[in-house]
This record gives C-alpha cells, structure tokens and sequence, in this order.
C-alpha cells in the first residue's frame, strides 16, 4: 500500500498557496478557534462521509484532531475534525459509523463542545466517571467483524497497537490504513490549500547553539544506540534542530518539513520555495541537503530497502542490526514506510528532550522577553481600567484583545501572537480555551469577573501569561476561589525538590488549597514552553496525564504555573506565570541529589482587588510583596510619561501588610 503515500502528501498542494495567508505577516488570519461557540449542521457532511465509508466497506472511521507531525495546533487545510464535526477546539477525536457518530475531549473544551456540537453527535467527555474514551468507543463498535479504518498519516504510533488490541479483543475485523483520507474527499470543494510561508534562519546569537552542535549530539544519541538514523516528524522539532523559522500555522513558527539524520548525511524535506538564498546558505553551511516535502515516504522506504540489503549482505538481518529511530509521535505511516515493527523502533524523542532544556541564551531571552511582555499587559490592564470606570467605555472582548495586540507590537523583537488571546468576561472566562469572535462576543462587564489569558512570540523566548481582574465589587465566592488559586499558585513557584522528580508529583502542591474547599480543575498545571517555538511544548509538564510521570523535571525546562476554578455559566479564573527549573541550594542534600526549584519570569502583578488576605499566610503575603516589588523594579521603566500605566503599577503592587 505505501508505494502510493506520495498521494497522501498531494491532498494538502504545496505549490498551490492561498492569497489569504500572504495579508498577514504574523500568519493570524485563522484559527481553529474562529467560530467557536456556533453550531454547524454537519447531517449533509456525514451522508457523504458515510456513503464513501460504505463504498470502502469501512463501518467505523477515525476522524484524529492532529495534522501528519501531530501538532496540536493545526493549519486550515488539516482541520479535519472540526470540518466534520463542527467542534473548533484543539483537542479531541472524532468517530463515525453508519448510524453514530462521537467526539471525544478533555475537560478544558466539555462547554465549548456542548455550545458546537449539532444533534448528530454524541459528546465523550474523557476523564469523567463511566465515559468510555474514543479508543473504547471505537472498539465497541467494531464488534461484529466490522472494519475500523483511519489515514495512517494522521494517527501517531503510540496509539496504534493498544487501539488495535482493543479492535481485536471486542470482535472487530481490524485496524485498517487507508491511502485516502475520506474527510478531505468530503471537504473537496472549499478546503484550503496548504500555506508555503517563507522560512527564516534563527541565528546562533538568539538560538545559543548551532545547527553543526545539535545535529553532532543526536548522532551521538544515533551511536548509542547504534542506529542507522532518526527520521524527525515533529515540526518544532525539525525548526529547533536546523534553527530555522516559519509560519504556516497561526501562531506557531513552525513550517512544514520532515529531516532524516544518519550518520554520514542530514537532509531536510521541505517545499523548496519557501526557502531564499539566505536559508540555502545556512543549510549548506551546516552540510544539510534539502529534497522535497513529498519525497519523504519514498526515501524512507529506501532507507529500510538500503539497511535490509545492508543486513543480508553482513550475513545478519534487520533484527541484528540497528534499527531506525523514529519518534512515538510520529505517523503509522511514517513507521509502516520505514518497515514497520521488525525495522523501526520508537522512542520518545531525543530531540524533544534536548529542545526542553533550554541553554543560557535561551534562558536569558525568556527572561527578557516576559519583561518586555509583562510591561504591555501592564499599560493594557491600566488603559482597560481606566476605559471601563473612568471613560464609561463600551469595549467587547474583541476590541480588548486586538489592543493589546496593538500594544504588543510595540515592543522590541515581536513577531506575532503565541495563542488567539482569551480575552473573556464574566460566564464566557469559565470557558477555558474561550476564543471571541467579534459578531458574537460579549461586552466587558466591570462588574464581573475578566480574564484574560495571552502570550506573544518574540525573536528570543515565547511568552504565555494570564491574568484574572475584577474591576469592581466582587462577591465573597469570587474573592475565595481566586485567592485560594493564588495560594497553590505561589505553593507551585515556592516549591523546593530533588532531581528526578516529575511533574505528575507536583501537581497536587497547586491543588491542595483548592481541594480542601472541596474545588479543583479540569486542566493541567502546567505545560512546556519552547523558545520562539510552540507555546505548547512537550515532553515535561504538571498534571495527571500518565505522560507526566515519565519525564522527570530538569534545570532549563521552562514551564507554566496555571492553577484555576470554573463555575460554568458564572465566572472562571485563572492565574499563569512561566517559570524556569533552576539548581537550588538546600542546607543538606539527601542522597547526594541536587535539589531543584523555580524562576518565576512572567512579571505582571496579581489583582489585589480578588485577593482575601485573611485567608493569605505570612510567608504568602511575603512572597507576594516580594515579587510585586520586583514587578515594579523590572517594568517602571517602560512607563515614562504615561501617568495612567504607572498609577495603576503602582497601586497595584503596594505591599500587602
């Protein structure tokens, strides 16, 4: 089947680029979040996908939320799941069968689906007690001998043996890899080409490390193993290694490739136009040979060909010698082109995890750039204050989140938006990845809760920061659930522990308080942050997902700190700073382990007026008082001649007593 995977490749043309890509130059033009909250009528869309399910005998069809590099987000022509279903969110699987059809996702999007969904779709909410997952789901449906089929080019590999275990332990025929992804021939007529953005070179004074350096450490990692290459499918990850930039999905400067790293040659797989002589010259410098984006299943399938021969010609066989490496993020396809099991095997990604630990330079960009930032959501709070109480000014979320986009743009080294800006008012801020669309958001009420929740891409760091405000009287349940956010929130940043730990034993740290009131929260505490890369960024991050337990925290991992609470239909709140994992010094050292701790960098204060001090510690009001000052010190600077901005910074980070 895989001699034909080109074809997989031509459903999203390369050399066909869509006019509204080239208007702007941040690449915002579109989100999967642009209709959010509006339903579709998706009853014509699922005859049509059924009558071609039926043609293929195929009786139940995944519908994956992720691109072919498992991005999480998407550019538009991948956005499958949500065309299909008309659920805009991030995350989450579809699956249809002739008379069904299910969306499953996780408890940040359990409103947002219920607004979208249409009456054909029954909502998964994964997590919750006796929900079956999507997996689960499709394997129940598969009893009977029926077939479950999928585009391998979009399901990652670590989901496909458990899936098709499950398939096989209920009854169904099997997992089935299609050639033709069903939901594009549905989406023929109007779905977007792919974007071909330029690519720019990151240069070594912003990236710290050289193109040369990364690609002789993965070959070292190549060695140990004593492997005959690494096949790198994840976009951030090929952008990181070869310290390149683009843009073809929002938000995320990233651009479609794939590399391929042996031990005598690194290539890169790219649509060629995208690059200019400035691009070609840091490659070739770097000995990095470009081919096209397309010719990558091809020559995977004659690498495994080139390493078979290799074997018998040794007297061996690909089970005695090196296998490929690939990552377990990658595509079935990708596997399935390399040889499949006896050929390939896949790892979590060393790329991934030397990407995580950030280096000096690294490090001292993050901390300058959420200077940087933290001062325009500062002149932002201030002039949304004073538009609110003082002016009596009528601002919707959207005129709110395209200042301070405005206001971002003024600082030194932005390049665009990390996330569409969740600039929410009252119940909207307990949708928790609510995006407003101008013709349906709300006005900001000053007397509800805001929350405000954005972050900008800069040449030297990413920024990610939220910000819960109130501005005028609270009642007494939103002043105790913000401030018992704050106080795990502070517990997080304050945390001290020793090397090895993973961010699965730190979650409850910034959930005790909240428990003990008998709240909690549908979302991770925390996530990895890349550098002038996706704002999302594995493999560390704080919560209880199973892949938290695996990677432990290390010095250099830059990472979120985002407890919060959620009453649907009322209120939301949530406060997020990035912080740093350091080395920090304990006076003894039990079991002769470092210790670690964190560098909070985000620098904008707290809402004083959610605050309940009564129910604040003194080392909390210590910790607050500290960090306000340090707020103040780093960003005054930024606020000379502007009375307004430096009035509301100053009342804002007064010493709590």
């Amino acid at each position: 089947m895989f001699h034909r995977l080109p074809r997989l490749l031509a459903r999203c043309n390369t050399s066909n680029i869509a006019a509204r890509f080239a208007r702007n130059p941040n690449n915002l033009a579109w989100s999967s979040t642009d209709a959010t909250m509006a339903k579709v009528d998706t009853t014509g869309r699922l005859a049509e996908l059924r009558k071609l399910m039926a043609e293929k005998d195929v009786q139940v069809y995944i519908i994956p939320s992720e691109d072919s590099h498992s991005s999480e987000y998407i550019a538009a022509c991948d956005a499958r799941r949500a065309y299909i279903s008309g659920f805009t969110g991030s995350a989450g699987c579809a699956v249809v069968t002739q008379d069904k059809a299910a969306l499953a996702t996780d408890g940040r999007y359990f409103s947002q689906a219920a607004a979208e969904l249409d009456d054909n779709w029954t909502l998964l909410k994964q997590g919750l007690q006796d929900v079956p997952t999507w997996q689960d789901w499709s394997a129940d449906e598969s009893a009977g001998g029926k077939t479950v089929a999928v585009d391998p080019t979009l399901l990652p590999i670590a989901a496909v043996s458990k899936l098709a275990e499950k398939i096989e332990k209920k009854g169904g025929k099997q997992l089935l890899p299609l050639d033709v992804n069903l939901v594009d021939a549905v989406w023929a007529k109007d779905r977007p080409a792919q974007p071909s953005q330029p690519v720019t070179v990151l240069s070594d004074e912003f990236a710290g490390k050289s193109v040369s350096a990364k690609i002789a450490d993965l070959r070292h990692e190549l060695d140990k193993k004593s492997s005959p290459g690494f096949v790198v499918s994840m976009l951030d990850e090929v952008a990181w290694l070869l310290n390149l930039r683009g843009s073809d999905i929002p938000h995320n400067p990233v651009f479609f490739s794939y590399a391929i790293v042996t031990a005598e040659v690194a290539t890169l797989y790219v649509d060629e136009s995208k690059l200019d002589d400035a691009c070609r010259s840091h490659l070739k410098a770097n000995n990095v040979e470009i081919k096209a984006y397309a010719d990558i299943f091809g020559d995977c399938e004659k690498l495994c060909t080139d390493v078979k021969q290799k074997a018998e010609a040794d007297g061996g066989s690909l089970s005695t010698t090196g296998s490929f490496l690939i990552s377990n993020k990658a595509s079935w396809a990708l596997k399935l082109a390399l040889g499949g099991d006896d050929a390939v095997e896949d790892i979590r990604s060393p790329i991934g995890d030397a990407k995580a630990i950030k280096n000096e330079t690294e490090i001292a960009g993050m901390r300058a750039c959420h200077v940087r930032d933290g001062a325009a959501l500062i002149e932002y709070f201030a002039w949304l204050e004073e538009q609110l109480i003082a002016k009596k000014a009528h601002l919707d979320e959207v005129d709110g989140a395209d200042k301070l986009q405005e206001i971002r743009e003024k600082q030194k080294h932005f390049v665009g938006l990390s996330f569409r800006t969740i600039s929410s008012t009252g119940a909207n801020a307990a949708v928790i990845h609510y995006s407003p669309k101008k013709e349906s958001c709300a006005v900001i009420d000053p007397e509800a809760i805001y929350l405000c929740d954005s972050g900008g891409q800069y040449i030297d760091g990413t920024t990610d920061t939220t910000r819960t405000l109130h501005f005028g009287e609270p009642t007494d349940m939103e002043r105790e659930a913000y401030t018992l956010v704050l106080k795990g929130h502070i517990a997080l940043d304050r945390a001290i522990f020793p090397k090895g730990t993973t961010g699965f034993a730190l979650d409850s740290m910034a959930r005790q308080h909240l428990w003990m009131y008998g709240l909690d929260y549908r979302h991770g505490t925390g996530h990895g942050v890349g550098s002038y890369l996706n704002v999302h960024e594995g493999p560390i991050g704080i919560g209880t997902r199973v892949q938290y337990t695996e990677v432990a925290l290390s010095a250099g991992n830059v990472i979120s700190n985002e407890p919060g609470y959620y009453e649907d239909g009322k209120f939301g709140i949530r406060i997020e700073n990035i912080i740093i994992v350091k080395e920090t010094k304990t006076k003894h050292t039990f079991g002769d382990k470092p210790y670690l701790g964190f560098e909070h960098v985000t620098m904008v204060p707290y809402c004083r007026n959610l605050i309940d001090t009564k129910l604040l510690t003194e080392p909390e009001k210590e910790w607050l008082n500290s960090y306000h000052a340090e707020v103040l010190e780093k960003t005054r600077g930024f606020f000379e001649g502007d009375k307004v901005t430096m009035a509301w910074l100053e009342r804002e980070t007064q010493p709590f007593t």
